[in-house]
């Protein structure tokens, strides 16, 4: 094996050019900035974003190195403002020798705004060079005096294929890797590229565990790999992007009436590891909003997905909200209550504390019943049908509104066809207040 077997195989295979970076093909081709901004030496300050496992430390080192400037990392986990301030003053003794700085902050969104507003004084007048690392949107974790004076980088998860490359060169490489003292079989190399789920310091670990259990012939046996390898979950950041990334899927392939999609998303996100009853949450939203009274069913069945989920737990409950999902994807889809109740809301705030029109007010006592109230209401149920035609319950001071429009799906056909009737008999009687 290599020479340092202290050092752990991933950082021993760290690529040390363009050429060793695995993926990120999106960045790093001739013509992309990065690229061009690395092979020409003028490095500019950068915030990188990606999954963990994606280059972001190695890109950080490859933009020192070929810009031939100090590397100084940081961790903001264990870094703050004084940290910064004492790694800007060696740059600024860097700068008057003549060389650059860059300076690496792993964890970025980990510090506040003050934090991170320490370093901007330092990027402007070209002290150091700033590149931060994080796997959080930049957009929500760092303050924009900061985004507006770095580019930011988007960096994807490796393909099974840029792992099996990482893999296939950890296995033979004679100075930094395992120089071919152990061996891999093809089908298990490729399994382990999947294990490692897009994440290449993953991938190199779990090579390097399983190394460590291979035969006196240096032959590593299938069921060792499945040793190392097993009870990983998938990528799953909770309360990350991922993790609203994915139940966006999820609410999205059920709007979009595809159960097998729906199915999916939902099995990605329970085995990463989200919690159940906040998935079943959301399929009682999707109920609601999007399919509403086109099949009221589809909401009796969530919420009984998630009283099962509660009262049994896992993994008996996830078998109902998956019944739940199925049936959400499939059923006639509606947003027209999600869409009135959106217009009244911003009726009823635009529009102040309209009072009650008097023939709607409650009455009590003797006084109010003296004052009118409610003198003209008109019983719905004394009515023919149970329905007072051409009484308006709007305020007085307000033009009637029409904000539910069933659709012509599900039951909301029928729906549609009573409002019709209901509205018929009102434009007979005419609208007005109180009673005929």
């Amino acid at each position: 094996m290599a020479n340092d077997r202290f050092t752990p195989l991933a950082d021993r295979m760290r690529p040390r050019s363009l050429e060793e970076v695995a993926g990120q093909k999106h960045l790093l081709a001739p013509g992309k900035p990065l690229f061009e901004a690395l092979k020409s030496g003028r490095a500019h300050s950068m915030i990188l974003w990606g999954p963990p496992g994606t280059g972001k430390t190695t890109l950080a080192r490859l933009v020192a190195r070929t810009c031939d400037a100090e590397f100084m990392p940081l961790s903001a986990v264990m870094s703050g403002v004084k940290e910064v301030r004492a790694a800007a003053e060696a740059a600024r003794k860097h700068r008057e020798m003549g060389r650059g700085t860059v300076l690496f902050l792993d964890e970025v969104h980990r510090f506040n705004k003050a934090q991170q507003d320490a370093f901007l004084p330092y990027v402007e007048d070209g002290t150091l060079i700033f590149i931060g690392a994080t796997t959080e949107n930049p957009s929500f974790e760092l303050n924009n005096a900061l985004l507006s004076r770095a580019r930011v980088y988007v960096l994807k998860s490796l393909s099974v294929e840029d792992l099996r490359e990482l893999i296939d060169r950890a296995l033979l490489d004679a100075e930094r890797g395992l120089g071919g003292e152990v061996r891999l079989a093809e089908e298990l190399r490729d399994e382990l590229a999947r294990a490692a789920d897009g994440d290449a310091r993953r991938a190199l670990s779990l090579l390097e565990i399983a190394a460590e259990l291979a035969n006196e012939n240096g032959d590593i046996s299938a069921e060792a790999l499945h040793d190392v390898i097993s009870g990983g979950v998938r990528r799953f950041d909770k309360g990350g992007d991922d993790f609203y990334d994915q139940i966006s899927a999820l609410h999205k392939a059920v709007r979009g009436s595809d159960p097998d999609a729906a199915l999916y998303w939902l099995a990605r996100m329970i085995d990463g590891g989200c919690d159940p009853l906040y998935i079943v949450r959301r399929v009682v939203r999707m109920a609601s909003e999007d399919i509403g009274l086109a099949d009221p069913r589809a909401l009796q069945l969530a919420l009984n997905a998630w009283d099962v989920q509660t009262r049994l737990g896992s993994p008996e409950g996830e078998l109902t909200i998956a019944q739940a999902v199925v049936y959400c994807a499939i059923a006639p889809k509606s947003n027209a209550v999600y869409t009135a109740w959106k217009a009244a809301r911003s009726d009823a705030e635009s529009r102040g504390s309209l009072p009650v029109p008097v023939h709607l007010r409650n009455a009590p006592t003797k006084l109010m019943k003296e004052i009118g109230h409610g003198r003209e209401y008109r019983y719905a149920h004394d009515e023919p049908d149970a329905f007072a035609a051409g009484v308006e319950y709007f305020p007085d001071e307000m033009p009637p509104r029409s904000y539910y429009h069933p659709v012509p799906r599900g039951l909301e056909i029928r729906v549609a066809e009573k409002l019709a009737d209901l509205r018929a008999k009102d434009a007979r009687a005419g609208r007005r207040k109180g009673k005929g």
